[in-house]
């Protein structure tokens, strides 16, 4: 569920609703949600649903609503050269917007429980590479998938900068999560019913801060072997880059630094242009709410404009902010 901010005509145009909410605050994470269209991981009869507000699940598949993702991508503060691991990474979709702004020589690692949304995601991926303008534009961090339960990671695994689960957190499990991170890293997880932002500030020392109230399905729980233990999941390796690696990206830097001096000494903008501009009324705008089975138009006033935000979804399921939801991974 979602639909805390209105549903979008594209890619674009979802991205400027969650702009206007303050959902996306940050350049660099609008620039990552506009390289990526959401559009591209639905299957095909889907994609109308692709530019709302809302999760989306078919079989093991599943995406979590848009307001959900811009929260944990400011949440987390990426910066280039960063190590992340997506706990429940699913499509890979935002792993795959994490990676462009990793850069390079950031480590981006995923862990899924189904094998078959793995194949799935390592497809999008594929595609991605192979088809977008956008792969050109950034310097990557291609995302690595394995599969297994992400409560089984091996006990020796490296630890990340950057960490995000996408399932409920049970309290017991928590100590486990941030086991996984660095001093001075950050874990995003939803626990008790709130996504959570968790700073480790220390060896034994952490902070955490309430990000939004959230309704997420929970971690589905390991099973057995026949010695009645579970077997552990083994991480992607943290592996240096060798020096065909460092020339293939030191060439594609330098050609996309000669193509944009190129268009800016012929003038040529950089980006595109601006998103048609929203018709906006000074003094009155209306607004909807639900009233049983009727939509009723609300006049609101000036003065109550900035609350606007808060306002939706007290009257109406399809808008409350406080009851997102997910599926586990």
């Amino acid at each position: 569920m979602g639909g805390a901010v209105s549903a979008g005509e594209d890619n674009d145009d979802l991205i400027d609703n969650l702009k206007e909410a303050q959902y996306i605050r940050t350049e660099r994470v609008e620039q990552a949600f506009r390289a990526i269209d959401r559009g591209d991981y639905y299957l095909e009869g889907y994609r109308d649903n692709a530019y709302k507000d809302l999760a989306w699940k078919h079989g093991n598949i599943h995406l979590s609503a848009p307001c959900i993702y811009s929260e944990v991508m400011e949440a987390l503060k990426l910066q280039p050269g960063l190590s992340f691991l997506n706990l429940g990474s699913g499509t890979g979709y935002l792993s795959t917007m994490v990676g462009l702004i990793l850069g390079p020589f950031g480590i981006n690692h995923g862990i899924e429980l189904h094998s078959d949304v793995v194949e799935y995601a390592k497809e999008k991926l594929e595609s991605f590479i192979k088809n977008s303008d956008s792969f050109d534009k950034f310097e990557f961090c291609e995302p690595a998938f394995v599969v297994g339960n992400c409560l089984q990671i091996a006990s020796d695994s490296h630890q990340y900068d950057r960490i995000y689960c996408g399932a409920g957190v049970q309290k017991d499990h928590e100590n486990y999560m941030k086991i996984l991170l660095k001093v001075g890293g950050i874990l995003v997880m939803p626990i008790e019913d709130q996504l959570t932002q968790i700073m480790r500030t220390g060896q034994n020392t952490w902070e955490s801060k309430n990000i939004l109230a959230v309704s997420f399905a929970p971690l589905v729980q390991p099973s057995k072997n026949d010695n009645g233990k579970p077997d552990s999941v083994g991480l992607p390796p943290c592996a240096v880059r060798n020096l065909q690696d460092l020339a293939r990206i030191y060439i594609r830097r330098t050609l996309r630094n000669f193509i944009n001096d190129e268009m800016q000494a012929k003038g040529i903008p950089q980006r595109a242009p601006p998103k048609r501009k929203r018709k906006r009324v000074k003094q009155r705008i209306n607004t909807y709410v639900f009233v049983g089975n009727q939509l009723i138009p609300q006049p609101l006033d000036r003065r109550e404009r900035s609350r606007s935000h808060e306002a939706r979804g007290a009257t109406s399921e399809f808008t409350e902010r406080k009851n997102h939801e997910t599926t586990p991974p």
